[in-house]
């Protein structure tokens, strides 16, 4: 499964929407990405509305990211 929308972005992992907590401005979402694994993103509430996302939908978490720390 790929997302048809041409993005810099290569890191395109796709999901299923698990869960979404609403807060006063922004939302938590859990997305089951497979093998155990969990993304957890944070958005408005506005997109979440304007995307109409609820538990359940298939979903991409797009990854664009100017430094990757490790620690170990």
């Amino acid at each position: 499964m790929k997302l048809n929308v041409a993005l810099s972005a290569r890191n395109q992992i796709p999901g299923t929407l698990k869960e979404i907590k609403k807060g006063q401005t922004t939302s938590h979402l859990k997305i089951d990405i497979g093998g155990g694994h969990m993304v957890t993103a944070s958005i408005t509430n506005e997109a979440v509305d304007e995307l109409a996302l609820k538990s359940g939908d298939t979903v991409w978490a797009i990854i664009k990211a100017s430094d990757v720390m490790v620690a170990k």
